[in-house]
C-alpha cells in the first residue's frame, strides 16, 4: 500500500507502532506523506469569529463559554451581520483564505437560521471559503447551511470515544457522529479533530485519530488543538503536555490522513517558534491567523507573517471557481439584501 492511499482501515497495532517510532523516524515518515499531497511551503489560513459568546449549556470541561462556569466571560448577543461582513473583509485583506464562525449554542434554533445563512451568503460573496461551527446540526439545518453556501461546518469529537465522558456529559459521542453525517450528507466539507493535553493518555489520542482516519471520508480539515488552560474551568489545573508528544500527533494525523490540511489550532500562543517549525515540518499546514480565537488568544498576525518570512512560507491561495457572472450577482444580491434586512438579533436566550 502505497503512502498516497487513503485508508479507512486502521488497526490500533498500526497506530501505536506510527507513535511509537523514534521522533526522527516519524517526521521523516510524515514530511514525505505530506510532499505527495501538498506544497511543503505552503500553509492554508483562516481566521475565527465569534459571532455569539457564552451562556452556552453545554458543559465541555475545557470551555470558557459553557455557562456551568464562572469564568468572568460575559455573554453577547448574536453580532450583527455588517460587522461579521466587515471582519471578514479585514480577513480577507490580512490574507486568509477562509473565515469561520462560531456560535456558543447546543445548536441553532429556528428563529437563529436566517440571521446564520445570510451570514454564509454574505461572507461567500466576498469570494472567502466559508466555515461555521453551531453546535449539534439536524438534517434540515445542514440541508439549509449548504443551500446558502457553507463550504465546511466544524464539529470535534474532542477525544476518544472512551474518555469523552470525561470532558462533556450533555451531549453523546454518537451525537458529535450524527451531526458530521448530517454534514456530509449535505454536501458540506468537515472540519473535524480534537483537543490534547486533557489528562487523556496515548491510547485515547490512538483512539481519536483512529475514529477521524476510519470514517468514510477522511474531514478536509482536522484542527489539533492544545488545551488552553482557562481559570474557572474544571481544567485550569491541568498538567502541561510535553511538546514532543503535540507533535508526534500532528505528524501521525498527517500519516494516517494524508490528504487532509491537518491544522495547527488553538494553544499556539504557548509555542515557541521552533515548535511551530516543527509541526509544519510534521504535517501542519493550516492555521488561525489573528490576535484572537473564540475567546482565547492566538499569536498576533504580523508575528505569523514574520515566522512565515523566516520558514520560507507563504499562505495558501483559494482556487477561484466562481464566474465572474456568478460573483456579480453575488454582489449585487448582498446589496440588496443590505436595505431590508434587521441589522441586530438578540440570541442569548436558548431556544427550547
Amino acid at each position: 500500500m502505497t503512502a498516497t492511499e487513503l485508508r479507512h482501515d486502521w488497526t490500533l497495532q498500526e497506530a501505536r507502532e506510527l507513535f511509537e517510532l523514534p521522533f526522527n523516524d516519524l517526521l521523516f515518515r510524515a514530511q514525505s506523506v505530506h510532499r505527495q499531497h501538498f506544497d511543503p511551503n505552503e500553509v492554508q489560513v483562516s481566521t475565527l469569529l465569534s459571532i455569539k459568546t457564552g451562556a452556552c449549556p453545554e458543559d465541555c470541561k475545557y470551555c470558557p463559554q459553557s455557562g456551568h462556569y464562572n469564568t468572568g466571560l460575559e455573554k453577547e448577543k448574536l453580532l450583527e451581520i455588517e460587522k461579521v461582513v466587515a471582519e471578514a473583509k479585514a480577513a480577507k485583506q490580512k490574507g486568509a483564505s477562509r473565515f469561520c464562525m462560531g456560535a456558543a449554542w447546543r445548536s441553532p434554533s429556528k428563529k437563529d437560521m436566517p440571521y446564520v445563512l445570510d451570514m454564509v451568503k454574505q461572507v461567500k460573496s466576498l469570494g472567502l471559503e466559508t466555515c461555521m461551527t453551531l453546535g449539534m446540526l439536524k438534517e434540515e439545518q445542514a440541508v439549509e447551511l449548504a443551500d446558502a453556501g457553507l463550504d465546511y461546518y466544524n464539529h470535534n469529537l474532542d477525544t476518544s470515544e472512551k474518555y469523552y465522558s470525561h470532558i462533556i456529559t450533555t451531549r453523546t459521542y454518537q451525537d458529535r457522529l450524527d451531526t458530521l453525517d448530517n454534514v456530509r450528507k449535505a454536501g458540506m466539507k468537515v472540519c473535524c479533530g480534537g483537543i490534547m493535553g486533557m489528562g487523556e493518555d496515548e491510547d485515547d489520542r490512538v483512539g481519536l485519530l483512529m475514529q477521524l482516519a476510519n470514517l468514510p471520508h477522511h474531514p478536509e480539515s482536522v484542527p489539533v488543538n492544545m488545551l488552553v488552560k482557562v481559570k474557572g474551568t474544571p481544567m485550569e489545573d491541568m498538567e502541561d503536555l510535553d511538546p514532543f508528544e503535540f507533535i508526534r500527533i500532528i505528524a501521525v494525523a498527517r500519516i494516517m490522513m494524508p490528504a487532509s490540511h491537518v491544522r495547527l489550532s488553538a494553544g499556539r500562543e504557548n509555542m515557541n517558534e521552533q515548535m511551530q517549525a516543527l509541526c509544519f515540518m510534521a504535517g501542519a499546514n493550516s492555521i488561525f491567523y489573528g490576535e484572537k480565537l473564540l475567546t482565547t488568544a492566538n499569536p498576533e498576525a504580523d508575528a505569523d507573517m514574520l515566522l512565515f518570512k523566516r520558514l520560507g512560507i507563504r499562505p495558501e491561495q483559494r482556487e477561484q471557481c466562481a464566474s465572474e457572472e456568478q460573483e456579480e450577482e453575488a454582489i449585487v444580491e448582498a446589496v440588496e439584501y443590505e436595505g431590508t434586512r434587521h441589522m441586530f438579533y438578540d440570541a442569548t436566550r436558548e431556544s427550547a
